[in-house]
């Protein structure tokens, strides 16, 4: 059940989100600039800057985890290629 809800708590504030940035972007630029409905909303210029910003925290993200996980990964295989060279030393011996 908290599942469901916390599904449902993710699609409506992505719904929220997508609505306020649609009216932002869409219909906004069709209000005047003294209008009231103009202060509920930043200036247009971070409509283009703020989804670059999340773009590109969001890659940054991505890759060092992407990056850690495959450092991790060849250490792992250099440990088991490094215990396979001291056992088969071992044998020579």
């Amino acid at each position: 059940m908290l599942d469901k809800l916390t599904g449902l708590a993710m699609l409506a504030a992505a719904s929220a989100v997508f609505l306020y940035y649609t009216i932002w972007t869409l219909l906004m630029p069709f209000v005047d600039s003294d209008h009231p409905l103009q202060n509920f909303f930043p200036p247009r210029v971070w409509a283009i800057r703020l989804p670059v910003i999340l773009v590109l925290l969001g890659s940054a993200v991505v890759g060092s985890f992407l990056s850690i996980v495959m450092i991790r990964s060849n250490r792992k295989k250099a440990l088991k290629a490094a215990k396979a060279a001291e056992e088969a030393a071992k044998k020579k011996s």
